[in-house]
């Protein structure tokens, strides 16, 4: 399985209207693609030197084709609309992770 990352620093200005864009437009329309199984929404608890708010957001891809193919198909339009909203507000990079293994703590 492949996660895509988005890191987004968002400036204290726009974050209450930033925040509320991505919960109830945004996420669910790059989830409403299809190409994504799911998506976590957490806030980075470092603080930055540049100021702002930090949010990572990983959507889980169902496969390397289907992110593949959100990239052909879907992510230019989806970034722009970002661009559009908050321009010089937000700083965004994006990263890929293959997840190697999975562990979780069984209880008794």
């Amino acid at each position: 399985m492949i996660i895509y990352n988005v890191t987004v620093n968002i400036d204290d200005t726009v974050h209450d209207q930033w925040l509320q864009w991505m919960k109830t437009e945004h996420i669910p329309k790059v989830l409403g693609t299809g190409k994504f199984e799911k998506a976590t929404l957490s806030k980075v608890l470092v603080e930055e030197e540049m100021g702002g708010q930090t949010y990572s957001i990983q959507y889980r891809s169902y496969s390397r084709e289907a992110l593949d193919a959100y990239y052909r198909e879907d992510a230019d339009v989806l970034r722009t609309e970002g661009l559009k909203k908050f321009s010089d507000k937000m700083l965004a990079f994006r990263t890929e992770l293959h997840i190697v293994d999975e562990y979780s703590v069984k209880f008794k």
